[in-house]
């Protein structure tokens, strides 16, 4: 092998070192989009989980909320029951002792 072929190859390994440079360099920065890509992805999942437990949690007080005035029909209506059947009673006990007397 002559100097001639030897600088000639050491030319083609010289630009094939540069290519390669060149092309490691990219790989890095794609990389490095990668690895931020996969960090906010880990954000989002840790936010996207956050919102889960608080809508879960507004969902029970909603459902707490919707239920009260039911219970509050229930309750006087139980009230009013009480009430008719009490008169009720009432006048039946009072008519009772107005025929005894």
């Amino acid at each position: 092998m002559t100097a001639e072929e030897v600088a000639v190859k050491f030319e083609d390994h010289e630009h094939e070192i540069k290519s390669l440079k060149h092309r490691v360099t990219k790989c890095e920065e794609q990389n490095n989009t990668l690895n931020k890509l996969v960090n906010s992805v880990d954000v989002l999942a840790v936010n996207m989980k956050h919102m889960a437990d608080e809508q879960k949690s507004q969902r029970e007080h909603i459902e707490k909320l919707e239920k009260e005035p039911a219970e509050d029909y229930k309750h006087y209506k139980r009230l009013v029951i009480g009430c008719i059947i009490t008169t009720v009673l009432g006048a039946v006990i009072g008519a009772g002792v107005a025929t005894i007397l």
